[in-house]
């Protein structure tokens, strides 16, 4: 039965009663939290695929993604207000609608985390290598530093750093919560200073034609954006050490998206009204595609003098502009923020891996420790690797799709739970109960599925195919290796020795294992 072995909601809830938390955030500091886990990464590295997509019309695209990020927020913070553990979607799907579902969840988060740790180092890459290049005045080979869809070989900056950060978390080096601050103020300070040196050149006639595409422009260039609102779940997970939840995180949640949606129009407008943002078109006069050959092969041809030919459009704009050391150390700030993220989306999916092999979903070596460093090592070798390949071989913009299909798929399935659980389990308590719900969560339902609808046909074809192994995996493996089939009653998503939470939290915020960050 599909909706069969579930994980029992009471013994997660007694593994979260042990925790005792302590309710201190208010409405202000969820917002900053949301604020510090959302800023950052996509807007970095996407502005030129979805001006590709959508030309002048992303600014609409980064509304219409805002707004079902923040519909699926409010459904998922009841969900971790209820279901207090850290095991993500993962846990709450397995507690709510059963084991196959909760794998498929499981399996769907790989692409969430590894992909978009590919994606985050493929945009490191692009801006250190425009960094050099315009700093030192060398032209480092495409063929280097590009992987074959971009016209190169190998994307070898970006294997290195995933490389990196791989070996890091192997040694058991984790960021402190005040790291982490220090890297979210430098990212604010970049885009806040892009912003002031942008808009005072733009000039309206760059906004027109607003949307060259028409609306599944926008909606192509929306699916594609989704991606620089991933972290939001944050604030969603912080819902047990709210003060007042049922006020605070409505305003956390709505008041950190609103806030960053606002930055990326500003600077989006900022990018526009500067330098311009329509698509490139082919010899027939048709838009291309972006990560494609043919569209490579056009901005070769164009000398790169386009913002959707750039690997650094935020540095780019501001050389163009008359800013060439600003937009050094536009440069100069993803280069030292980012490599942070890809940090964070590793721990995201070690952890799954994690507590998927615990469950016995996973083969047990996927959980062992290291002797000497105590952390989780095979699976973090094993996800470095292919962040590593991913990162090498692969454009920016298809690994953020791939990546957003599998969050997509994640949040609906939340959003379904939450409907399912109010009905199975009415009386259950619920710290935090979703506003609205029979309209809240419909909107997700079909916001996630819209955005999802609205990608590439290669990456749903990839997130069918990669859907099918994952049925073929659980059917073969999981299913009989299952601890929850076998009548073994646990949880492990708080054990000690579970790899730290994908968002690094604030001082004071409870971590696994007992200890305040």
């Amino acid at each position: 039965m599909i909706f069969g072995r579930i994980k029992s909601l009471d013994a997660i809830l007694a593994t979260a009663e042990k925790k005792s938390l302590h309710r201190s955030l208010g409405a202000f500091q969820l917002t900053m939290l949301g604020i510090g886990a959302v800023i950052g990464t996509g807007i970095f590295v996407l502005t030129a695929e979805a001006a590709q997509k959508a030309g002048p019309g992303m600014m609409l695209a980064f509304v219409i993604a805002g707004f079902v990020c923040a519909v699926a927020a409010l459904c998922y913070a009841e969900m971790a207000a209820m279901v207090p553990v850290s095991g993500s979607a993962y846990t709450y799907s397995y507690a709510v609608m059963g084991e196959l579902i909760a794998w498929m969840v499981g399996w769907a988060l790989i692409l969430e985390y590894a992909v978009a740790a590919g994606a985050v180092s493929v945009g490191w890459s692009g801006y250190v290598v425009g960094l050099i290049e315009n700093a030192f005045h060398i032209d480092i080979p495409d063929l280097l530093v590009r992987g074959p869809y971009d016209g190169g070989v190998v994307n070898l900056p970006a294997m290195l750093i995933a490389g990196l950060v791989t070996w890091l978390l192997v040694i058991g080096t984790k960021e402190s919560a005040a790291v982490n601050a220090v890297l979210v103020g430098i990212k604010v300070t970049a885009l806040t200073l892009f912003i002031i040196l942008a808009l005072p050149v733009m000039q309206m006639e760059n906004f027109t034609p607003f949307s060259p595409l028409g609306f599944a422009g926008v909606s192509a260039a929306a699916a594609s954006i989704f991606f620089a609102y991933v972290g939001f779940d944050a604030v969603s997970t912080a819902a047990e050490e709210t003060k007042n939840p049922q006020r605070n995180m409505p305003i956390g949640l709505i008041g950190s998206l609103a806030i960053c949606t606002i930055f990326y129009l500003l600077v989006a407008a900022g990018v526009i009204g500067s330098v311009g943002a329509q698509p490139v078109s082919g010899p027939s006069g048709q838009a291309l595609a972006p990560g494609s050959v043919e569209l490579a092969k056009q901005c070769a041809a164009l000398g790169d003098q386009a913002v959707v030919c750039s690997k650094e459009a935020l540095a780019w704009t501001l050389r163009e502009i008359g800013w060439p050391q600003i937009g050094n150390l536009i440069g100069l700030a993803a280069g030292l923020a980012l490599p942070s993220v890809i940090l964070m989306m590793m721990f995201g999916q070690t952890r799954i891996f994690f507590v998927m092999s615990r469950d016995g979903l996973l083969p047990a070596v996927f959980s062992k420790i290291h002797p000497r460093f105590h952390t989780p090592y095979v699976v973090t070798i094993l996800t470095g690797i292919f962040v590593a390949l991913f990162a090498a071989f692969f454009p920016v913009g298809k690994l953020a799709d791939i990546s957003n299909s599998g969050t997509l798929f994640a949040f609906a399935a939340v959003s379904i739970a939450v409907i399912m659980l109010r009905k199975t389990d009415p009386s259950r308590r619920r710290p935090f109960r979703t506003p609205a719900i029979a309209i809240t969560a419909p909107l997700a339902i079909a916001g996630c599925v819209y955005l999802f609808w609205s990608l590439g046909v290669e990456t749903k074809m990839m997130f069918v195919g990669w859907a099918t192994i994952g049925l073929f995996v659980y059917f073969l493996y999981s299913r009989r290796h299952s601890h929850v089939g076998r009548g073994l009653n646990e949880t492990h998503e708080d054990d000690s020795d579970t790899p730290p939470l994908p968002v690094p939290p604030l001082p004071g915020i409870h971590t696994p294992g007992g200890k305040d960050a």
